[in-house]
């Protein structure tokens, strides 16, 4: 089993996503304009109605609060240290690159996921890339096919990668056995799910802010009590990720292909930028200002955060701490533990394990709100498929608090590379809708007007719209 995942892994990783989504981030970033570096700014700035909601969507802070949920969790804290160990310094470089770049990708597949929109039977919001495959693209199957990825990938695996993290830092910091904590995960995690999506957003949008704030505060603290040697692991880090640190030709060639396939894949992994999970949330917000580029420019923002930010702060730690030894077994939420206590005292793997606890839990609840999303797109509401999927969640919840580590990771690793190629490829054959999207939008804020999106105005695209989401939005 381990030899048949390795050989998926390195044909998926290995050369098929490395250029995929290298070539899709800088397709869209030439397309849109360098829209995430000119408008960078605007990321920002579209948050100050966020709040703003209706009854068929949540807010556009509670759809950026739940994509963070998903996004910050064992990809900010144990991924990064991974990726590290795995790929060396060079590979926190090459994170940094596909956040950037994917910057622009996240943008055309959220701002497609609010135009595609749908309502279900309950009259809320619901959409994603299986969505706009089906109706942008005319091809059900292949949104039922991206459907079926997504399941698998959030609702079972990375459920158990987020359930195996807690597990190890609760015994780590607590001495709590693996199934200890797994009991208490599937009893917490049972009692939002069933709670549905605005349950859901409502506990993100409560808790993902100050478990970020939190974070970056004490990983400031790291860097203010180590700021002589930052300018040196930063140069450490460039210098890793382009093979100056290497002696020879061939370990310079390995060193780079290591660092390389290890960030984008840990990267991809922790802000999923192109992999079509984000959408899900995206298209759920009734967004202000109302034109769906306005999801595209919130969801940028959540890459920014995830990467930028908050894998930054991780890698900053281990880093300044010294604790990073390639070679010895030290890796994931462990080593990431150790560091922080090496700098600020044995409460820093409490700290670290209650980090990864809050961040964790909130991915699992938050990547059920994905599946359940996508469930409904395949089942259109179907009460015994609901509830016995959630049952099959938490029992990934309970099976990944007791299992090892690296078979996890490399289950992930699959179902997040087969969701990406399939989204990459519609979200490649839509470019054209998004790039409208963007100059419709900013067209408009270039004119002193709050965007607003008119239907009307693209009678070619009026077949494939969901009647009622956007016919009253005329200005």
């Amino acid at each position: 089993m381990d030899t048949t995942i390795a050989f998926i892994n390195n044909l998926l990783w290995g050369s098929l996503l490395v250029y995929l989504l290298l070539g899709a981030g800088a397709f869209f970033t030439i397309r849109l304009g360098f829209i995430q570096f000119r408008h960078f700014g605007h990321m920002f700035s579209v948050l100050k109605y966020s709040r703003r909601s209706d009854d068929a969507g949540i807010s556009s802070f509670q759809a950026l609060c739940t994509s963070l949920a998903a996004r910050v969790g064992t990809g900010n804290l144990a991924g990064v240290a991974v990726a590290l160990y795995l790929g060396g310094p060079g590979a926190i470089f090459w994170m940094w690159l596909i956040a950037l770049i994917g910057m622009s990708t996240a943008f055309a597949e959220s701002a497609l996921a609010q135009l595609y929109k749908v309502k279900d039977e309950q009259g809320n919001y619901r959409g994603g890339p299986a969505y706009y495959m089906e109706k942008g693209l005319g091809m059900r199957w292949m949104g039922m096919l991206f459907a079926v990825f997504l399941i698998i990938a959030f609702g079972l695996v990375f459920n158990a990668v987020q359930a195996n993290s807690i597990s190890v830092a609760m015994e780590v910091a607590f001495g709590i056995p693996e199934w200890a904590t797994g009991v208490a995960l599937v009893l917490g995690a049972g009692l939002i799910i069933f709670g549905g999506l605005r349950t859901i957003a409502r506990f993100a949008e409560l808790v993902v802010p100050l478990m970020a704030l939190a974070y970056l505060v004490i990983a400031l603290v790291v860097v203010a009590m180590n700021i002589t040697e930052l300018p040196g692991v930063f140069m450490l880090i460039i210098k890793s990720a382009l093979g100056l640190e290497q002696a020879g030709g061939g370990a310079i060639g390995y060193a780079i292909s290591q660092a390389l396939m290890n960030g984008i894949k840990r990267g991809l992994f922790s802000n999923e930028a192109g992999m079509g999970s984000a959408p899900n949330a995206a298209a759920s917000a009734s967004p202000y200002p109302p034109h769906p580029a306005s999801q595209g420019y919130v969801q940028m923002l959540g890459v920014f955060i995830d990467t930028l930010v908050i894998c930054t702060c991780t890698a900053s730690i281990i880093l300044l701490s010294g604790q990073f030894e390639p070679g010895s077994g030290v890796t994931g939420i462990e080593l990431t533990q150790r560091a922080l206590s090496h700098e600020v005292g044995e409460w820093g793997s409490i700290f670290i394990a209650i980090a990864i606890l809050f961040f964790a839990f909130t991915s699992i609840v938050a990547n059920y709100a994905y599946a359940e999303n996508n469930i409904v797109f395949l089942e259109h509401d179907s009460k015994a498929g609901l509830l016995t999927f959630r049952l099959f969640v938490l029992g990934m919840v309970m099976f990944g608090s007791i299992g090892e580590l690296p078979t996890i990771w490399a289950l992930a690793d699959i179902s997040m590379g087969l969701m990406a190629l399939t989204n990459l490829v519609a979200i490649l054959l839509l470019s054209g809708v998004a790039v409208k999207l963007a100059r419709d939008y900013n067209d408009q804020r270039k004119l002193g007007k709050v965007p607003t999106f008119d239907a009307t105005k693209y009678p070619e695209l009026h077949s494939q719209l969901e009647e009622g989401i956007w016919d009253n939005n005329k200005k």
